[in-house]
């Protein structure tokens, strides 16, 4: 999967961008010429992620924004940030969203909101974003917002209930339920939006060697976290992968919002479910504090 030779007319936004995936897709665009604004929450591997963009690719147009992805507050801020700086970047209409952050938590850890942290950054921060960056993602014709999900979806469903597994918590399952938000996100938004020219995508980047797992875990979690990782890909050519389903003339991609390694294929049969996904809209835009309309 080749990108297209000449992106330097577009911009492109992925979260998680200093490590992994994000930083194979923000090099992989930035090669071919595109605007990429990266989001990281550490100033130090925000400058080691452009250092290391830049030792490949001096001339790359990169710019980073830092942002703690776990609380509403900050990507409302984000959102804005981003709003003004491709108002004043005359780097290209925004083509793409890329939602790659992502997060494993061993404990319940509560957010400044009061969520999961797990389904806060997961899934909700990407929505959030999604939402407040629209009005320019709608400006483009084929335009696109990518969400890193994952195959752990399958045979999961909402816990209605207990969506933040506030009662009993279970590091993998709190995982496995925020990547089944993404690809639910993802099929509704196109039932909303798809008509007005925008697609989102859920990619499956199936198992691959970053350390997401590896961050905020211990004991069992952080050994089945430590051998995904070593029986995984390279980040590198999943973020290309990643990429170009962001930047991919659209005929190319329209077959089916779930990807995986550059196949379009089907998600679990609950995920394409149109009730369970309008109610996690809804309930998304409650936690979120905000109306997306469509």
């Amino acid at each position: 999967m080749d990108l297209p030779d000449d992106l330097h007319n577009m911009a492109f936004v992925i979260t998680g961008a200093t490590s992994g995936i994000g930083l194979g897709a923000m090099a992989a665009l930035a090669k071919a010429g595109a605007l990429v604004i990266g989001v990281g929450r550490s100033e130090a591997n925000i400058q080691q992620a452009a250092r290391l963009i830049r030792q490949e690719n001096p001339g790359a147009r990169l710019h980073f924004f830092l942002a703690d992805l776990s609380a509403q507050n900050h990507v409302r801020t984000l959102g804005f940030q981003i709003q003004k700086y491709l108002q004043a970047e005359p780097g290209g209409p925004l083509h793409a969203l890329i939602n790659n952050a992502g997060t494993v938590s061993n404990r319940f850890t509560v957010t400044e909101d009061g969520q999961d942290l797990q389904f806060a950054v997961n899934h909700l921060a990407a929505f959030h974003l999604t939402h407040l960056l629209l009005p320019q993602l709608a400006t483009v014709p084929e335009s696109r917002v990518v969400t890193v999900s994952s195959n752990s979806h399958r045979g999961m469903r909402m816990c209605w209930r207990d969506v933040m597994c506030r009662r009993k918590y279970n590091t993998l399952l709190a995982y496995k339920q925020s990547k089944l938000a993404n690809v639910l996100f993802t099929y509704e938004f196109n039932r909303r939006f798809g008509k007005n020219g925008i697609q989102a995508i859920a990619a499956d980047p199936g198992l691959v060697n970053t350390g997401i797992g590896l961050k905020g875990t211990y004991g069992l979690v952080r050994w089945i976290w430590q051998r995904r990782s070593q029986l995984g890909a390279d980040p590198g050519g999943i973020g290309e992968e990643v990429a170009w389903l962001a930047a991919a003339p659209e005929g190319n991609t329209r077959e089916s919002a779930y990807w995986k390694h550059g196949v379009p294929i089907q998600p679990s049969r609950y995920a394409r479910n149109e009730s369970e996904a309008r109610r996690l809209w809804e309930l998304s835009e409650s936690l979120c504090r905000i109306r997306f309309g469509g």
